[in-house]
């Protein structure tokens, strides 16, 4: 399916409901649709970032307006239950830093939009938050396995957070080392 003519729109669907409600991660599509046309990498990481960004929005919708019926079970499913006000709290104090961290790692995304939802954090900065972070990894992974090809396939499916971590350390590393330079 990775190379058939319907791999980006599934891409797609699977990069929207992962940001608000389905619990399987894009990289599982992402990852074979790059090994089968790795001159549509690019393309791919794009469409997965745009779904998955628009698809934060609907789940920070579910937390903003349907917390109750949809966004407390989904992120009690996650064992959040008890956390919740804390979670919550985080989000309305560090909400841009929390997502441009753990936007990139393979947490489940949908646990971020929902809770920048329920904290109402604002909209543009979840915006631009959500579009960084998930741009960085779906981007990484794709160059990854663009210049890499099958052998860090396996790297990747096993180390994903390490390598989401290193490189979210170097990013940072990276801005306080031209903070104290300029």
């Amino acid at each position: 399916m990775a190379a058939g003519r319907n791999a980006p729109y599934a891409l797609a669907l699977v990069s929207f409901l992962e940001s608000s409600m389905f619990p399987i991660p894009p990289d599982v599509m992402l990852m074979p649709m790059v090994l089968a046309r790795r001159e549509k990498a690019w393309w791919y990481a794009g469409i997965a970032t745009v779904a998955s960004v628009v698809g934060g929005v609907a789940g920070y919708c579910i937390g903003y307006f349907l917390l109750d019926a949809i966004g407390k079970p989904i992120l009690e499913f996650y064992g959040l239950g008890p956390k919740l006000t804390q979670f919550k709290q985080l989000f309305q104090d560090y909400g841009v830093e929390i997502l441009l961290i753990k936007g990139m790692t393979p947490i489940p995304y949908k646990l971020l939009t929902i809770s920048a939802g329920w904290a109402g954090m604002n909209l543009a900065a979840f915006v631009g938050a959500s579009i960084v972070a998930r741009a960085a990894r779906f981007f990484l992974v794709a160059g990854l396995l663009y210049f890499f090809g099958e052998p860090i396939r396996e790297f990747v499916e096993k180390r994903l957070t390490l390598v989401t971590t290193a490189f979210v350390v170097a990013l940072v590393g990276g801005f306080v080392v031209l903070k104290y330079l300029v």
